[in-house]
């Protein structure tokens, strides 16, 4: 039987938060932004549609509700949430908290300026930060 496997760029990109009911939580290794990447622990899958209808309603809880956290922790001026695929093929949600000062806007994040990995201390407290938000979620299973 297969088992869900990350893909090879999204796992290079990423670091580890935390497994969600469905979706792996993960870090994007961006500094510049509060940036999580969600990602359906089904195997196969590139399109929301193949999920199931109770996967498809358990992912948009995910997204939303950490979502709306991250923007209030975060005091951001917006959040995008965003599926794209055209890089990785494997179904994932961005979620980037963003600000009406930071270095991209009012454009996407995408392709904007250079990544900025984060120093071993802020990825700590940027983990701990979102896991705290994680665990106050009030996810069905």
């Amino acid at each position: 039987m297969a088992s869900f496997e990350l893909d090879a760029r999204l796992a290079a990109d990423t670091l580890p938060i935390a497994d969600l009911p469905l979706c792996r939580a993960l870090l994007m290794n961006d500094a510049r932004y509060p940036w999580v990447v969600l990602v359906p622990r089904v195997i196969s899958v590139s399109e929301v549609f193949e999920l199931s209808p109770e996967e498809q309603a358990q992912l948009w809880q995910e997204a939303t509700q950490l979502g709306a956290a991250m923007k209030k922790v975060f005091h951001g001026d917006k959040l995008n949430i965003a599926t794209l695929g055209n890089v990785v093929r494997q179904l994932h949600i961005h979620l980037v908290v963003r600000y009406t000062d930071d270095a991209s806007w009012p454009a996407p994040v995408w392709g904007n300026g250079a990544p900025e990995p984060y120093e071993l201390d802020q990825q700590g407290e940027r983990r701990e930060q979102l896991l705290a938000q994680i665990e106050g979620l009030a996810l069905p299973t």
